[in-house]
């Protein structure tokens, strides 16, 4: 299906409606709340939301202006040892420049029914953190106290920021049933957002207009004599307020599942960014409205475009690196690499340099922005067509609606004229067109200095393979030896390049002994490691016992050994949100079987042919023998990155078939 259309099924409508809102009140726990034992929708559910409402209100001061202040009440029910993980509560908040955000927890108490009586047990001081995450945010945290099967936990917290070009987002949902969910914006007359829904549960929502005064301290720098006013006065701003109530009941968990991009794509939620802002006696300013303004906005900030342009700090270094290259693909591939080679990545991901491409080109670390953007100024300085391709990560969610803060990472992008050709320097086992997994996230913008941008399609087209050569025996014992070939390309290679990075050979090869039933691994190769561009092979000697059982005389055997599949991944019923393999792939076994001397073939697994509508992806299983060997030739293939949750059932069936085939046996019986 075509991402475009995709995109769709991620939009919600909203309806407008009168609202009754229950009354939840905090320190209002009931006896019949502790006495639940089991979610009445859900009794898998290891916990769930009672109720939890969050409030985005607006203070005023004369130092900071307008400061935003965003109030959560929620009531948590634990109905097993598994949701104790819901008795902690952690909330980021910025420290990355004067704007700090403050966070506050309160009325944070535990209930639990003792003798048929409710005890409260409030959070001791040793149950609150304050953490650094990293240099731009820090995270406020408790654990609540004296936590059981049975337990109600309630907690407050306010969140101040004077950083409101965005509301506190606000998820309806959660991975576990949320049975009351209310969120209510007051926004003065001086700022417009635009709403952004995503998930597939619309809120009910109501709209109100209304008068507000807001009282604050006024002191001028100076008295009408020019000394230091020492003076203060009372003030009050009044304006028009818009109070938005959005409202969801009996929402269910959010469940996930095997190949799903990021679970809060998918999840009823809201987010509001800042549209115009039109203070008294000053002309309206609007903010991004459209990809292209956000692409054009983007493109002028000074720690994006205009670092760009600096090139002299690498201009001997590149003519020394693309002297003697002729072709775009020279150039591309030679300057691609001399960055990797050059420049580390800090693990700091953004779509703005931080200290600038100078500083990281001397330091030769930077962050993804930094690198990738000194990157495009080296292509473009060479001759060829490169420009910044915003992209936002798959943990940083889909980018649904035109928004500053859609993005978070930048890539580059050559035009050729057989299509783009994608660069991130950033990984250290990216190659051309083979971006690190954490960027395959759908659709980025790449941007023009003209102010121009284009959608760019990052979801790869050319099949990733796993190809596995198997050669073993099957002694009279059921005992199973033999050589084994395993060669990965493209994404298949990146990933697994990744996995054993920095991984001794023998941690290695002990885990993939456990994995694969306890076999025993001798004579292990492996080659291409550093050669990117090749695939990487790996080659070893293997035996094992736990693939084969002898009954009535009988051998039977599991012909794809340690590979075979025994679960389905798929498990949900239903599924709304789209299965995202992140590539296009095929794994295929070659597998040749000796039988031992005495026996022979009594039965084989037929062969079959499965193919899904579309050509979304197929299974081929064939089989033969003769004398006493046995061939076998099995392929699974999909040939899309992204399928439609349309396809689930037939996908989930699909599967089904595929792991029953490979789990049939072949019987071997004496001659």
């Amino acid at each position: 299906m075509p991402l475009k259309k995709s995109l769709l099924f991620l939009l919600v409508f909203i309806s407008f409606s009168k609202i009754n809102a229950q009354k939840f009140e905090m320190g209002k726990v009931s006896i019949a709340e502790l006495e639940e034992k089991r979610h009445p929708t859900d009794t898998a559910a290891v916990a769930a939301v009672l109720f939890e409402k969050g409030k985005v209100d607006f203070s005023y001061n004369q130092n900071n202006g307008f400061v935003m202040i965003t109030e959560v009440t929620a009531r948590i029910k634990i109905y097993k040892k598994e949701g104790y993980d819901w008795a902690t509560k952690a909330v980021q908040y910025y420290t990355g420049d004067v704007t700090n955000e403050s966070v506050f927890f309160s009325e944070a108490v535990t209930y639990n029914l003792v003798n048929g009586k409710i005890e409260k047990t409030k959070l001791r001081s040793d149950g609150s953190f304050d953490e650094k995450v990293n240099e731009y945010w820090g995270r406020k945290k408790i654990t609540m106290p004296n936590v059981k099967v049975g337990s109600v936990i309630e907690y407050k917290y306010l969140v101040k920021s004077a950083r409101y070009d965005e509301l506190t987002p606000w998820a309806f949902q959660s991975s576990i049933p949320v049975n009351f969910s209310e969120f209510t914006t007051h926004v003065p007359e001086y700022f417009v957002y635009n709403a952004n829904f995503k998930g597939y549960i619309s809120p009910k929502v109501s709209v109100e207009k209304r008068n507000k005064i807001l009282n604050y301290a006024y002191r001028a720098n100076f008295d009408p004599n020019g000394q230091a006013n020492l003076t203060t006065t009372q003030e009050k701003l009044e304006f028009l307020e818009t109070k938005t109530v959005y409202l969801a009941e009996n929402l269910p968990a959010m469940k996930a599942e095997a190949f799903v991009n990021n679970i809060e794509n998918y999840t009823a939620s809201i987010t509001h960014e800042l549209s115009i802002t039109k203070y008294p006696n000053q002309p309206y300013k609007t903010y991004s409205s459209s990809w292209k303004s956000v692409a054009k906005s983007i493109y002028d900030y000074d720690n994006f475009g205009l670092e760009i342009e600096k090139t002299g700090y690498f201009e001997d270094d590149l003519k020394a690196v693309t002297t003697g290259l002729g072709s775009t693909e020279e150039k591309i591939s030679a300057i691609f690499n001399f960055v990797k080679t050059n420049i580390k990545w800090n693990n700091y991901y953004g779509y703005s340099c931080k200290d600038g491409v100078r500083k990281a080109y001397k330091d030769k670390t930077g962050n993804v922005a930094e690198i990738n953007l000194m990157m495009t100024a080296m292509l473009r300085h060479a001759g060829l067509t490169a420009n910044p391709v915003l992209v936002s990560t798959r943990s940083n969610g889909i980018a649904l609606f035109p928004n500053r803060t859609a993005f978070n990472y930048v890539i580059a992008a050559v035009e050729t004229p057989n299509g783009f050709v994608l660069l991130d320097a950033s990984d250290k086992f990216s190659t051309p067109n083979i971006l690190p997994f954490r960027a395959l996230n759908w659709i980025g913008r790449l941007i023009r200095k003209d102010g121009t941008s284009v959608e760019v399609d990052l979801m790869p087209k050319v099949t990733s393979n796993d190809v596995v050569t198997m050669n073993y025996a099957i002694d009279a014992t059921g005992l199973v030896s033999g050589k084994l070939r395993r060669q990965r390309t493209d994404y298949k290679a990146m990933l697994f390049r990744e996995n054993i990075d920095d991984v001794k050979e023998d941690s290695y090869l002990e885990k993939l002994e456990n994995d694969s039933h306890k076999i025993e691994i001798k004579e292990y190769s492996r080659t291409n490691e550093k050669e990117l561009k090749l695939p990487i092979t790996e080659t070893f000697s293997y035996a094992g016992s736990d693939f084969s059982e002898i009954i009535g005389g009988k051998i039977y055997v599991n012909p794809m050994l340690f590979y075979t599949d025994n679960e389905n991944p798929f498990k949900q019923e239903n599924r709304e949100y789209p299965i995202d393999y992140g590539y296009p792939f095929m794994d295929k076994y070659a597998i040749n079987i000796q039988i031992p001397e005495g026996y022979k073939v009594e039965t084989l697994p037929a062969p079959a042919l499965l193919s899904m509508e579309d050509n979304l992806g197929s299974f081929k299983f064939i089989t033969s023998s003769s004398g006493n060997t046995v061939q076998m030739s099995i392929m699974h293939q999909m040939n899309t990155p992204i399928i439609s949750s349309e396809y689930y059932s037939m996908l989930k069936e699909f599967y089904q078939k595929m792991i029953e085939k490979q789990n049939e046996k072949i019987i071997l019986t004496k001659i």
